[in-house]
């Protein structure tokens, strides 16, 4: 007997209280819906369902095996979705939005890629440092860098991004090189608005590291920090995906390369699983394959740097 149809058969008899609706509903006898339950429950080793003359509901059994039954029913329809569009072209339009720094340093180029292999997708990138609601912006998947994720939406882990403590040449002219994490209170600092307070956290050693600082200038764009840091206006922390050029012409000097500030997570957000569009299915795999790496693959390019 067909256990995917007789899961199917329980599930639908413990929503609708009935094994005679059941029978209408599935459009199968009422004799074939009690061989199914039979089924079931043989499956189990355990009784699902009391019966009676006017009334079924579900036993003790039967209350723990239905997440299961419904689980197992999504993962099917699911398997289903999947292999009626192995053979389909992707098409169609991705809403994608992410960090603006992220989308000019690292995603404009991979999704300029992704297209190159799936001609007949079309992007909507969206840029900005602020959390985007995907249902009312009708956004198909946000790539967001954070360790702070919405329980309510699926995700999956891209990387992981680093930062780096920076200041100009001519900053560090004018006002000398920090040497120690203390010497970060007498200096210009650059706040970004979605920090932690008045203060920079490190790890040094295995050991956490908190140190209050006054911000003289605050921005809510990782662009714009980087600009200001460039511009000699103070010491900042960046991301290291951003800084690649910088830290390689001399632009910009990392500062207490043995003070690692905290990582944050590189993850796709999006709104389910089910009935996921195959171009959407095949961006986030693209992306995982082009971003997870240990060390990430723009810190790569910062391993043969000289720090301050």
């Amino acid at each position: 007997m067909d256990r995917l149809t007789a899961v199917r058969v329980f599930v639908e008899v413990a929503d609708r209280g009935s094994l005679t609706q059941t029978a209408e509903h599935l459009e199968m006898s009422a004799a074939m819906v009690s061989r199914y339950l039979a089924a079931v429950e043989a499956w189990f080793d355990a009784r699902l369902l009391h019966r009676t003359t006017r009334k079924v509901s579900l036993t003790d059994a039967g209350l723990a095996a239905l997440p299961a039954c419904r689980q197992l029913l999504e993962i099917a329809e699911e398997a289903q979705h999947i292999a009626a569009e192995r053979n389909r072209e992707p098409a169609g339009v991705l809403r994608v939005t992410t960090a603006s720094s992220f989308a000019d340093a690292q995603l404009t180029a991979a999704l300029v890629d992704f297209q190159r292999q799936y001609a007949q997708v079309e992007i909507v990138l969206s840029v900005g440092d602020k959390a985007t609601d995907l249902v009312a912006e009708r956004v198909d998947l946000a790539v967001r860098i954070t360790n702070t994720l919405d329980p309510t939406m699926i995700t999956r882990p891209l990387g992981r991004c680093r930062s780096m403590l920076c200041a100009s040449p001519d900053y560090l002219a004018r006002h000398g090189v920090p040497r120690s994490a203390e010497d970060l209170r007498q200096h210009r600092c650059i706040a970004h608005a979605f920090g932690i307070g008045k203060q920079y956290r490190f790890t040094r050693g295995g050991e956490t590291l908190t140190v209050p600082v006054d911000w003289n200038f605050h921005t809510n764009e990782t662009a714009v920090l980087r600009r200001a840091v460039l511009s000699g206006a103070g010491i900042g922390m960046l991301p290291t995906y951003y800084l690649g050029d910088e830290l390689r012409s001399g632009r910009l000097v990392h500062l207490l390369p043995d003070h690692e500030p905290d990582v944050l997570g590189i993850h796709a957000i999006y709104l389910s699983r089910q009935h996921q569009p195959l171009a959407l299915r095949l961006l986030v795999g693209f992306l995982a394959a082009r971003f997870t790496g240990e060390p990430a693959p723009w810190d790569l390019a910062l391993t043969a740097q000289t720090p301050a």
